[in-house]
């Protein structure tokens, strides 16, 4: 019963319900496409003319070889997995971001730095959780610094890494579709004054193109851009931490820290205050207590 309703009050909270708002988008605007594409083909005539297996083997089978020829096998896993997150996971509401970051500081102001420790076991902030660890284990600034941007470089490398996945198969997808209509053609002319062998290399002549540039548009194109505006998104949450993390080291005041992480956000997304006056009182307070003590 406890855990139905943790799952019922994770479903709430905000960041869950813009991801699923989103993804409700992203359907809705996929069943458009989905049902436009299918009238265009149906005024266009039968619509089982546009359907060739022959084609469609010929593009799926030319893009996939020049992508396994192209990347090793572990590349295509890792795209399959940043494709499973980026449309199966939502990422982190920077402004809750900045609230966690808020917060650890006025921990670290009350309890010291080593209680932080808590904090990255309970994380499931994969950077987040690097970057308590730096600080817990004493790392200076820019030790710190250099470690998070190191980080944050190689991310974003393996991301365009995996992203060029997507973009060779959107560049050969449209060959393939050209080498399905030449091979069509090839047949067609194979069997001059045969209707028969006409009327079947035709529809393979036709179609392969169509389905390459299809794939290309329609598939491949959209997962990459994705997939880059997911990468986008994350980078700026890790600039966030980084920065966070960085005044934290320095001791800087929870307060004055939240003023300098509002700025990473929209004005809409600073209404309010992460952390409330009260508990600044009191942690100014228990600091003036312990320094005295």
């Amino acid at each position: 019963m406890e855990g139905s309703e943790q799952r019922g009050g994770n479903m709430l909270k905000p960041e869950r319900i813009l991801f699923l708002r989103q993804t409700r988008k992203n359907i809705f605007g996929l069943m458009i496409c989905v049902v436009l594409f299918a009238i265009g083909f149906k005024l266009g005539g039968n619509t089982g003319l546009y359907i060739n297996l022959s084609g469609f083997l010929i593009v799926i089978g030319g893009t996939l070889g020049a992508t396994l020829l192209s990347y090793h096998m572990d590349r295509i896993e890792i795209l399959f997995k940043v494709l499973r997150t980026a449309y199966g996971r939502e990422t982190k509401d920077p402004g809750e971001v900045v609230r966690i970051l808020v917060n650890l500081a006025v921990k670290r102001r009350v309890k010291g730095v080593l209680a932080l420790q808590d904090d990255e076991d309970e994380t499931t902030i994969a950077f987040l959780k690097q970057a308590i660890g730096l600080l817990v284990d004493g790392c200076s600034k820019e030790q710190i610094r250099e470690v998070l941007s190191a980080e944050m470089y190689f991310f974003r490398m393996r991301r365009d890494e995996t992203r060029r996945v997507l973009q060779t198969m959107a560049d050969v997808a449209p060959s393939f579709g050209l080498v399905g209509s030449v091979v069509g053609l090839i047949g067609m002319l194979a069997g001059v004054g045969d209707p028969v062998i006409i009327m079947k290399t035709v529809p393979v002549a036709l179609t392969s193109t169509l389905y390459g540039i299809v794939f290309a548009n329609f598939l491949f194109v959209p997962f990459g851009s994705n997939i880059r505006e997911r990468t986008v998104k994350e980078l700026f949450l890790q600039k966030i931490i980084t920065e966070g993390m960085l005044a934290i080291s320095d001791e800087l005041h929870p307060r004055l820290l939240e003023r300098k992480l509002n700025s990473f956000l929209t004005p809409s997304a600073r209404s309010g205050r992460f952390v409330p006056i009260e508990d600044l009182n009191e942690t100014t307070e228990a600091v003036i207590i312990r320094e005295t003590v």
